[in-house]
């Protein structure tokens, strides 16, 4: 009887486990399989009615039809907010006369031949891109003959064996102690320029995931014009430099020593680059405000909405301050 009872018990356990084995799945490892378990569905409708909502009125008129490349392949870490990126690109195409637009994830798109349809490339939330020699010319050919390159959040987080591209960009990521669950403080700089109009000239809080860039390579105020950077000024922002992991990076600084750029611009060759820190958190991409000054931005870097790109270090701007508290 026991032999029965231990000979059934053990077909049981070896049942269970060829019907874990049968039911356990694959880890993807494609990016395309990747990119399917990260995003889902999303957006979901009610998802897609708040960032349609949100989509603003072009600052300028298009110059001449205006197309843009989104490009959103990812070989680092994958943010969820990339298909919200993505609809708010479409819906802005679909509502305005701003842009058309075309989405890609495959690298054969950074051609000489084929970028030549397009005004901008945008680049939403790409990490850790790896365009191949000929590739990675076509994209400086780009925007140095005169067009336009647009990041979005994790586009800062790109490009590290190719300097050239993350000096195109203005850095590389280098840690997010500002993460994406708090509400931060942002200074305005220059409430004047027109690429912060969408801000009404007033400092803001806003909940979304802020990088520090690595300092040997950051372009810095020396060749980008900053527009918008953290208020180190608020006990909310110092709070996480606290943290032990970000000691060696504090060493020898004090809060106010720290300066953590957010949105800027710059001229490369006769183009121009526009990016923002922006874009981390999936309904980012449904404030109309912050969806305003992405819009501006690429209206900037297409040719059509002409804005300063003179280097911070150059300009003497007024700065706004973010109110004491979040509303």
């Amino acid at each position: 009887m026991k032999k029965s009872s231990l000979a059934i018990a053990t077909l049981t356990l070896l049942s269970v486990c060829v019907i874990t084995a049968q039911n356990k799945k694959e880890e993807p490892k494609t990016w395309e399989e990747k990119a399917a378990a990260r995003f889902g569905v999303t957006p979901l409708a009610d998802e897609k009615t708040l960032i349609e909502s949100a989509v603003p009125t072009p600052t300028a008129k298009p110059k001449s039809p205006r197309k843009v490349l989104v490009f959103y392949r990812c070989e680092g870490f994958i943010h969820t907010s990339i298909p919200y990126g993505n609809h708010a690109m479409q819906a802005i195409a679909d509502e305005t006369d701003a842009f058309t637009v075309d989405f890609a994830d495959k690298y054969d798109v950074f051609s000489n031949k084929n970028l030549e349809q397009y005004d901008a490339i945008i680049f939403n939330n790409t990490t850790r891109l790896t365009p191949n020699e000929d590739q990675q010319k076509a994209i400086m050919g780009f925007i140095e003959s005169g067009k336009g390159i647009v990041g979005l959040h994790a586009a800062a987080d790109n490009f590290g064996d190719w300097p050239e591209g993350i000096a195109m960009i203005g850095g590389i990521f280098d840690g997010h102690p500002w993460t994406a669950g708090g509400t931060w403080a942002f200074k305005l700089e220059d409430p004047d320029h027109v690429l912060n109009a969408s801000f009404k000239k007033k400092g803001l809080w806003h909940k979304d995931e802020i990088y520090w860039y690595k300092p040997e390579n950051f372009q810095g105020r020396e060749k980008l014009r900053v527009l918008l950077s953290l208020d180190m000024s608020k006990s909310q922002n110092i709070e996480p430099l606290t943290n032990e992991k970000f000691q060696k990076q504090m060493e020898g600084k004090t809060a106010a020593d720290v300066d953590v750029p957010v949105s800027w611009l710059q001229e490369v060759g006769d183009g121009r680059l526009f990016f923002t820190n922006l874009g981390h958190n999936n309904l980012t991409f449904a404030d109309r405000t912050v969806l305003q000054h992405m819009l501006d931005g690429i209206q900037y870097a297409m040719g059509d909405l002409e804005a300063d790109a003179t280097p911070s270090a150059e300009v003497d701007v007024k700065i706004i301050p973010a109110p004491d508290n979040p509303e």
